[in-house]
């Protein structure tokens, strides 16, 4: 099993695949690591040498955030958004949605379970 920052990466699928599976690496990004290093597209994992596991390691670390740092990054600018004040950060610290949403239905993810409202009858 290869160990590519932090991650171990499934064995049995296709390369380009299975570096998506390192947070931070989409479907452009495993396609451009494996044109830097040389590796074809239907090369799985498990049919990598040492010397092309240790190129994808290298490149990704030279090349990319991922992981820890990524998610680090991300909650260091959400935290200066609801430090600043802003409208995006206001929304962050209310838990509501940031981007525009509507909110009077639907938003749930954000919201959390509807809650009953007191003294509401059915009609």
């Amino acid at each position: 099993m290869a160990r590519i920052a932090g991650v171990n990466i499934p064995t049995q699928k296709r390369v380009v695949i299975a570096l998506q599976y390192i947070h931070g690496i989409g479907p452009k990004f495993a396609k451009d690591i494996c044109g830097k290093v040389g590796v074809p597209d239907e090369r799985r994992v498990n049919q990598l040498t040492d010397a092309e596991v240790l190129q994808i390691r290298e490149s990704i670390d030279r090349d990319y955030l991922v992981e820890g740092d990524l998610r680090r990054e991300v909650i260091t600018n959400i935290k200066r958004l609801m430090d600043l004040g802003c409208y995006r950060g206001l929304r962050h610290r209310k838990g509501l949605p940031v981007h525009g949403q509507r909110t009077h239905t639907n938003a749930r993810t954000r919201k959390g379970p509807a809650r009953a409202i007191a003294g509401k009858k059915r009609a």
